[in-house]
């Protein structure tokens, strides 16, 4: 007698005789010592263990792995609702592969794709098997190829003895190639398009740039079974499903934002967020560098900024900062990955930090003292000094020769300090500095105030854009939505493209629900299907699509302490963040997307990532078939 379970995309097959059981690798879902695995979805339909089987595995589950149940908080790695209990790991890893698939086969997804592709056909008779004789070819001039085959490599073995080869194409690609290549590509994928063939006997993707050969490779990934995420996985059977996809973004600007002011972050824990945003095709990282609170990135010539300005941060903390090194090596690790970092330093308003260590900044020329706690708008930059511009230009020159996109975002929002007057003429004179060191400047949507030039980017978020709301509105807040369209219009018109950001939507710092222990609420309480479940076309009708540079989801850190914080309040809702950019409206379903999401907690629970377990979501679905 055998239960076979359904794990993500492929089918593990466990003799019913567990006390032969000598060896469970939860990660990779390897038995040894009893029966046989099989891996692929097309050779057997799967029997779920739900029920009296599921009952059993349970038992079973809990007495061999010998952990006892305990309650952990929801901002901690196991169970994400508060008190309940939660098998500790890995205890819990074997549980709930028991229970995978547990439900309704007819709910399954197609496949567990995120961002959802513009095109997939598969062709059910083939299937792609990895051997020891597979080799991922380049072209060999194509050294971004050979990089993103090596990625590639690593993903599929993890160790030399099971990474594939990476090799420079030669001739015709042999049975068993993986083929990544920028020739014969159709100029319709654009610059982050790609097209992927699967059948029996080779793999290929084609790009017509390296980007798209990247996310070609991400789908791949996500076509993979999730244990090829578990560095420590056992050598074990791998195959991919004969598929054609061909996918372009449907947007540019596909970002998430740190903020790493308020909370530091250190380098490492940056990193992982980056492999988390490139893994769902997200490719801009703003970084909110600098605040009221704490001056994170180390300025040559001012070094006071770090030293004092970043020594501490909401709450009383240590603070911290990135040394010229480190921010370099962030950016690069980002590039790498096809992530362009966007920096911000908030000017002139967000600047206590800035204001406490150096008291020349002040217009009284008295040093502010250092600010741990988290209102805004009561600081600025004296805008009447030389000094300031002199800084400012040391600032932006600085930071801007470190990084290579381009970027640079000056803040400009909840100044309450500064006449209209005085704001524009300081936000016109700060578009020409950025201009003056090949930027481009993007500002948070009060900048739409100024004159804005050909180039400049503004990030709306206020939720102030009219609606069939605003006819139950008094006339002065009617007024004040009118006035604040009328603004972002006339900055389009001068040229000037526009990055969607409404804080109604997407900022990932609102809480998910009322019980919530992290977050705000000032915006609202978009949860997992509040922040996907919108048409840009329709909130934002009077806004010319061409106008808008694409979608980036905030992530303020008033009430994030560590790391685990901020991927709970970002994931799940960041995924839809990156199919809400990537993927054309018409194709967007919640019903079909959150089968897809739900099926992301396998892979996610292997990366360690700590996620809300979202009631709306039937986490743990995977496809049984194609």
């Amino acid at each position: 007698m055998t239960a076979k379970i359904v794990y993500s995309s492929f089918v593990t097959t466990i003799d019913a005789g567990v006390a032969q059981l000598v060896e469970l690798h939860v990660a990779n879902v390897v038995v040894a010592g009893s029966s046989p695995v099989s891996r692929s979805v097309h050779e057997e339909s799967p029997v779920r263990p739900c029920g009296p089987t599921g009952f059993f595995a349970s038992i079973i589950a809990s007495r061999f792995m010998n952990k006892k149940l305990i309650a952990k908080s929801q901002n901690h790695f196991g169970s994400t609702v508060p008190g309940l209990p939660f098998l500790s790991y890995p205890g819990a890893l074997l549980f709930a592969v028991f229970l995978v698939g547990c439900g309704a086969g007819s709910g399954e997804p197609e496949h567990t794709i995120i961002p959802l592709p513009a095109s997939v056909e598969w062709t059910v008779a083939d299937t792609f098997h990895f051997t020891e004789e597979t080799r991922i070819l380049f072209d060999s001039t194509d050294t971004e190829a050979e990089r993103i085959g090596e990625f590639l490599s690593g993903l599929i073995g993890n160790s030399t003895e099971t990474m594939p080869a990476v090799e420079a194409y030669s001739t015709d690609v042999a049975d068993g190639g993986i083929y990544l290549t920028r020739e014969g590509a159709s100029s319709s994928l654009g610059s982050e398009g790609y097209e992927l063939t699967v059948t029996g006997s080779q793999v290929i993707v084609r790009a017509m740039e390296p980007a798209g050969l990247f996310y070609g490779v991400q789908t791949i990934r996500h076509l993979l079974p999730p244990v090829v995420e578990y560095t420590a996985a056992y050598p074990r059977p791998l195959f991919l499903p004969g598929v054609h996809i061909t996918d372009q973004p449907r947007f540019q600007w596909r970002g998430t934002m740190l903020d790493v002011a308020r909370h530091f972050l250190p380098l490492h824990d940056v990193k992982r967020f980056i492999d988390l945003a490139a893994l769902y095709k997200l490719n801009r990282l703003h970084l909110h560098l600098s605040d009221d609170q704490g001056w994170r990135v180390e300025i040559p010539g001012w070094p006071n900024l770090t030293e004092h300005g970043g020594s501490t941060e909401v709450g009383g903390g240590v603070g911290g900062y990135y040394s010229t090194d480190e921010y370099t090596e962030l950016v690069e690790y980002a590039q790498e990955r096809f992530v362009t970092v966007v920096p911000e330093i908030d000017m002139p308003g967000h600047t206590n930090a800035a204001l406490a260590s150096y008291a020349e900044f002040n217009c009284d020329g008295i040093a502010r003292d250092l600010y741990i706690g988290t209102n805004v708008g009561f600081s600025t930059l004296c805008v009447d000094k030389d000094i300031t511009y002199e800084f400012l230009d040391d600032v932006i020159r600085e930071i801007s020769s470190r990084t290579p996109g381009p970027y640079f975002h000056v803040g400009g929002d909840e100044v309450e300090e500064l006449s209209e007057e005085e704001y524009i003429t300081f936000i016109e004179r700060m578009q020409s500095i950025v201009n003056s060191h090949g930027k481009r400047m993007i500002g948070w949507d009060e900048i739409a105030l100024a004159d804005l030039q050909v180039g400049s980017v503004v990030q709306l978020w206020r939720p102030y854009w009219p609606s069939d709301e605003t006819e139950d509105m008094d006339s002065a807040q009617a007024a004040l939505r009118v006035e604040f369209e009328a603004g972002i219009l006339r900055a389009v018109d001068a040229g000037a493209t526009v990055v969607l950001s409404p804080a109604d939507r997407l900022y990932l710092d609102m809480k998910y629900d009322t019980s919530t222990v992290l977050g705000l609420t000032w915006a609202g309480i978009p949860d997992e299907r509040g922040s996907y479940d919108w048409k840009i076309s329709d909130k934002f009708s009077s806004l010319p699509e061409g106008a808008i540079a694409g979608v980036e989801a905030p992530l303020w850190s008033e009430t994030l302490g560590t790391l685990e914080d901020f991927e709970y309040m970002a994931f799940p809702r960041l995924a839809g963040v990156a199919e809400l950019g990537w993927t054309s409206a018409s194709l967007r379903e919640w019903e079909e997307y959150r089968m897809r999401l739900g099926a992301q907690s396998a892979r996610w629970t292997v990366l360690g990532l700590n996620f809300r377990r979202s009631p709306l979501i039937p986490w743990e679905v995977g496809p049984s078939e194609h």
